[in-house]
């Protein structure tokens, strides 16, 4: 939780330094973004190829852990869905694009930031933010009520990673190569998915 905390609060931070002019230079006519993502993009590579256990992972995938990451999916498209019912001035496609972040709040925020602009990509900061932070919170009450595997959704993409100690802590153990797969795939989807969504209202 701290270190989605930290996150927010360079986040506000970056907010109050644009909005006040604080820098001498403005960021926007040098594609900060965009370089910003590339690098990303190739952190996140780095991240995903020195681990020693996808190779495993693999190998002990079966028909039932593919399924979670696409019920995921779904689940977060359906309630993403049923909340647009109720925002006014933004399109659906815009929702679907922000849901699809998964989580993944510090990429999906960027690739909607360029896409989209920087308003919408707030919003998508911080609703996959709070995304993350709920499933810290509630993990215990979620596997009480919904199961051990309703955490791993709710983690989304986070699931393999800032999430994973209370997953396995309250899920059990036996969870933790689940969660860890779980999120990989939604990591690895969250860029085509939401430049995909993104791009439908561009």
């Amino acid at each position: 939780m701290l270190g989605s905390l930290i996150i927010l609060l360079f986040f506000i931070i970056g907010t109050l330094v644009g909005y006040y002019d604080i820098l001498p230079f403005d960021l926007q006519n040098y594609d900060a973004d965009k370089y910003t993502l590339y690098l990303l993009m190739f952190l996140v590579g780095i991240s995903i190829g020195s681990n020693k256990q996808s190779l495993s992972i693999i190998k002990k995938i079966n028909w039932k852990m593919v399924i979670i990451p696409l019920i995921t999916i779904v689940g977060t498209f359906l309630g993403v869905t049923v909340s647009a019912l109720f925002i006014s001035g933004i399109s659906i496609y815009d929702i679907w694009a922000i849901g699809a972040g998964h989580g993944y709040y510090s990429l999906s925020s960027i690739y909607i930031s360029s896409i989209r602009g920087e308003a919408l990509g707030a919003i998508a900061l911080l609703s996959n933010i709070i995304r993350e932070l709920f499933t810290l919170v509630f993990t215990p009450v979620l596997v009480r009520y919904f199961g051990k595997i309703a955490p791993i959704s709710s983690g989304g993409a986070t699931s393999m990673d800032t999430t994973l100690p209370i997953i396995s802590k309250y899920s059990g153990s036996d969870y933790a190569l689940i969660s860890v797969f779980h999120g990989t795939v939604l990591t690895v989807l969250v860029p085509i998915i939401v430049t995909f969504f993104a791009n439908l209202n561009s």
